[in-house]
């Protein structure tokens, strides 16, 4: 079944947490970088703007978290997923290895798109998962050979992949 209220959702959300990575890849960039960076957020929170009116709009449209299972399932992965980024992130910090506490929340996040998949009946979420995950394990190889923060390359990887989900939301809801 499509989800017309989902993918609705889709732009929403991946428009917000595409505009977050873009911020957090602003911490330590290239000078030369700060301006698309700055642009590529402003644009994730139009399309995340967008994405809230058309969920509005198509409240009342059927969804998989309709579900009480699915809902319930959705619940216990967001919840794990915050836990286990934030301690893991405790963690890093405390050892004083912040550097690899975006990269760290990238895999997490990752890691939780998988069982999403089902939750929304959404093969591509796999694929979102896959990306997120090589986003955070090609950070810390990348941004110590360009000597910018592993949080600049991670927020850059996340964003984009991030960015490209809300499109494919919006393309999603305006096919259905």
């Amino acid at each position: 079944m499509e989800y017309v209220r989902d993918y609705a959702m889709y732009a929403s959300v991946f428009g917000l947490f595409s505009f977050i990575w873009f911020g957090w890849a602003q911490e330590n960039p290239r000078a030369s970088w700060r301006l698309y960076l700055g642009l590529a957020s402003g644009i994730a929170l139009i399309i995340c703007l967008i994405g809230v009116y058309l969920s509005v709009k198509n409240w009342e449209e059927p969804s998989a978290l309709a579900e009480s299972s699915a809902f319930r399932n959705y619940l216990i992965s967001f919840y794990a997923e915050f836990v286990l980024g934030g301690t893991g992130a405790f963690v890093l910090i405390r050892k004083k290895l912040k550097a690899y506490v975006a990269p760290w929340i990238a895999f997490i996040v990752g890691i939780h798109f998988i069982s999403l998949k089902s939750v929304f009946d959404d093969p591509s979420l796999w694929l979102l998962a896959a990306l997120k995950v090589a986003v955070s394990i090609i950070a810390v190889r990348v941004a110590p050979k360009l000597r910018v923060a592993n949080s600049a390359i991670t927020g850059i990887g996340a964003g984009t992949v991030l960015f490209g989900y809300a499109i494919l939301g919006l393309i999603r809801f305006m096919s259905v």
